[in-house]
């Protein structure tokens, strides 16, 4: 009897200090990435992704807080569609000579129980810094079975309206509303 107390305030006192403290998590490249939609003439929904993706995020759940922050790769977008892609990335959008990377830090979270649910923070885009809110869906955190590590997982979306950053090309017969989704892998560190 005496044996079974002491197991049960030993796994009561390493599930508190689970929670004790902020969680530091690397973004995983390999399972992080940013998709996009968009109106195409009213016609169709043009969709894209960018493929490098790189960031921190760390959450403590027992004083519900949370921070990230990630950069996008502009010349990792992909349409499916080379010259559109190379149309893309010109002077006439993201510009990536210009402006090589997104990026997105978000230091406001909201939680329900453990799990963050939105995150407010800004978006850097064509060198202009606005302000976003991520709505943060099916969150789950627990040790991944095939290789043992602690990771983060859930899709982070937001709507923007791209003339806000400047993006002004071809308005208003390309969309101005994108829709971005982002589905994201975050392992321990």
């Amino acid at each position: 009897m005496q044996s079974k107390l002491i197991a049960s305030l030993l796994a009561a006192g390493l599930a508190a200090t689970a929670f004790a403290a902020p969680e530091s998590f690397e973004l995983d490249p390999t399972h992080t990435y940013p998709t996009f939609e968009i109106s195409h003439l009213g016609y169709s929904t043009m969709r894209g992704s960018f493929n490098d993706t790189t960031g921190k995020l760390t959450l403590d759940r027992a004083a519900k807080t949370g921070s990230l922050s990630a950069v996008v790769q502009i010349a990792s977008l992909t349409t499916g569609f080379g010259k559109r892609d190379d149309h893309l990335k010109s002077k006439d959008f993201f510009n990536l000579a210009q402006f090589p990377t997104a990026e997105i830090k978000a230091d406001k979270f909201t939680f329900e129980g453990d799990n963050p649910v939105k995150a407010e923070g800004t978006l850097t885009l064509l060198g202009v810094t606005k302000p976003i809110t991520l709505a943060i869906n099916q969150m789950k955190c627990e040790v991944r079975g095939m290789d043992h590590v602690y990771v983060c997982g859930g899709e982070v979306s937001t709507t923007i309206k791209r003339s806000d950053w400047g993006m002004k090309t071809f308005l208003p017969f390309i969309g101005d509303d994108v829709k971005i989704a982002v589905e994201v892998e975050a392992d321990k560190k």
